[in-house]
């Protein structure tokens, strides 16, 4: 039904060059009128009027530039299933609109839409815009020479592809894997085998056809990075929410190989929008070199191995299982025991991270942070504590001297430091008890810090379940002349919605979110999307994680208030902090 490149057909008549890629429609109402605009505009196009139908309609279809008809129905329902497949096949995805929705077709982009139509489009604008997707459609492959990428790449016909792709996000699938693990494992292969966190719950929040269309732009971010270590690499979904990357040759070395395992973690950490919501999800990486006698199931079975130790041992969330040896780790079951110690023995300290203007050089605050200093393996970092007192059910005494500590060691500033801000964590399992607020308030008063200035810095999990209990304790905090701030914006189910139900001071822009600023153009419009919102509700912001020149300028650009990161400063000893001031810096 399609043409291929370059090729021409009998179209009533008419003998036309029609469309490169060929053409899908899904549209609930008018399926055909579009199909004819289509053939006026010399293409031939398939159409479907079931959105659940279409996403395998369209794979089948050949076609890599896809319509999907916004106008009528859930356009949620709609344009969410579309994005993988269509991602998948490095296709083009046009959304029609209706005049009156226009606003929400940036947010109908950031889902992953490539173009828009309005519902007045003219046959010219048609026709522009399919050669646009044309456009974007060669580049993806490469540039305009040679046909379009076939969508039977891992068979020789369509049914033998069924069984060898996974249909949510086009990777190859677990059979497919087994069979490329089994020609090449006896041969110096590395397996990264990576699992996604939190999905389920997000799966809950959102549905599955949210999930789905995550679980396409996962595929995507690590297609991207592990065809550029080497274009030869496997990646396959292998199951639920684990995804698999194989690579031979160089690629296959352990350094290579585990730093590309850390660019994939953080690449699954960047946010993922879904309307008026940011998603963040973490992974955590099993790594497996192959030895002579592994076949593909066992390579598979090892780097699972690793993969358990991963999920357990917090820190990276990386663990090698290399030829020789069992997974290097440190010992989980070990640290929680050690925790339980560390307290007494003085090992759980503070530092103080400045935070400053965007645009002036003096320090404006601080935000207290913990280092766990262990005796064996040295300095262990905020991740790997609470990781530790959450599994040991140590949380409450952690938080507890953390706060402590930090007030008294700020009680005891100079007065030249009398305009310093000081941030504190307070967790979730803090505020889930019910004296969290005299208890609070008590040490506070007992610290001898002014409550002025002091900002509770409570992290986004720790709110969203019960907004309206949260809502209260916050009230009751700022009624007591304490500020309150958001923490970590952007790393769980963030939704700008929520916010104006919120009494906050502050929002926090997580470091993962403030850093891909200086990304690509859709990363930008997520981090202006986020700073516009808290301002329009009369937050100031704050960016974690500052690294670059860069990443300042652009967020300073976008209206951001404060920053923090290692642009200006790590965390700092209290009697560092103090020098800063003498040197009037504070």
């Amino acid at each position: 039904m399609f043409c291929p490149r370059g090729s021409v057909r009998q179209v009533d008549g008419d003998t036309a060059r029609h469309g490169q890629y060929g053409l899908f429609i899904l549209s609930l109402r008018d399926r055909d009128g579009l199909c004819a605009a289509a053939r006026d505009a010399r293409w031939l196009a398939l159409g479907a009027r079931r959105a659940a139908d279409a996403p395998i309609r369209y794979q089948r279809s050949g076609a890599q530039i896809a319509l999907v008809d916004l106008r009528e129905g859930n356009a949620e329902a709609l344009l969410v299933p579309m994005v993988p497949v269509v991602e998948a096949g490095g296709g083009a995805l046009i959304v029609l609109v209706d005049e009156g929705t226009l606003e929400q077709v940036p947010g109908w982009l950031q889902a992953g839409a490539t173009h828009f139509l309005p519902s007045s489009f003219s046959p010219a604008m048609l026709a522009a815009t399919l050669r646009s997707a044309e456009r974007l459609v060669e580049r993806l492959a490469g540039g305009a020479a040679g046909p379009a990428r076939p969508r039977i790449r891992w068979g020789e016909t369509q049914e033998d592809d069924a069984a060898n792709r996974d249909y949510l996000t086009g990777l190859r699938s677990r059979r497919a894997a087994l069979g490329w693990l089994d020609r090449n494992a006896g041969t110096g292969t590395t397996v990264l085998l990576l699992s996604i966190s939190q999905f389920d719950r997000m799966n809950a929040a959102y549905g599955q056809m949210v999930g789905d269309a995550l679980l396409g732009r996962i595929a995507r971010r690590i297609e991207r990075l592990a065809e550029d270590v080497t274009p030869a690499a496997l990646i396959a979904r292998i199951g639920g929410t684990e995804f698999l990357v194989g690579l031979t040759g160089e690629a296959a070395a352990g350094e290579r190989a585990t730093f590309l395992a850390r660019q994939l973690i953080a690449a699954i950490g960047r946010p993922f929008s879904a309307g008026d919501h940011l998603i963040r999800l973490t992974a955590r990486c099993g790594i497996a070199q192959s030895r002579p006698e592994d076949d593909g199931a066992e390579l598979i079975r090892r780097a699972g191995a690793a993969l358990v130790d991963a999920r357990r041992g917090g820190g990276e969330g990386i663990r090698i299982l290399s030829a020789e040896r069992r997974s290097r780790q440190v010992d989980a079951d070990q640290l929680e025991t050690d925790l339980r110690l560390a307290l007494d023995r003085g090992e759980i300290g503070i530092v103080f991270q400045p935070q400053y203007p965007v645009h002036q050089e003096r320090i404006s605050g601080v935000e207290a942070l913990a280092r766990w200093n262990h005796p064996q393996y040295g300095p262990l970092g905020a991740g790997m504590l609470f990781a530790t007192a959450e599994r040991s059910d140590y949380m409450l005494p952690l938080s507890a001297h953390i706060q402590a500590e930090a007030l008294r060691q700020a009680a005891r500033w100079p007065a030249g430091m009398g305009n310093l801000r000081l941030s504190i964590n307070v967790t979730a399992a803090d505020i889930a008890q019910p004296s969290f607020l005299a208890d609070f308030l008590a040490l506070v008063d007992g610290s001898g810090f002014p409550r002025a200035r002091l900002t509770v810095e409570i992290t986004e999990s720790g709110l969203i379940e019960d907004v309206a209990g949260a809502a209260a304790l916050l009230t009751a905090l700022r009624s007591e002349g304490l500020a309150v701030a958001i923490d970590d914006f952007g790393t769980g189910y963030s939704s700008l919605a929520y916010l104006k139900n919120l009494p906050l001071d502050y929002l926090k822009i997580d470091s993962g979110l403030a850093q891909d600023i200086a990304g690509t153009a859709r990363d930008r419009i997520i981090v202006r999307g986020v700073i516009h919102m808290a301002k329009s509700l009369g937050l100031k912001v704050i960016a974690e994680g500052v690294e670059t020149e860069e990443q300042l300028d652009l967020l300073a650009r976008e209206g951001c208030d404060f920053y923090q990161g290692f642009l200006r400063s790590a965390g700092i000893s209290s009697a560092e902090l103090v020098d800063l001031a003498l040197q009037g810096q504070a």
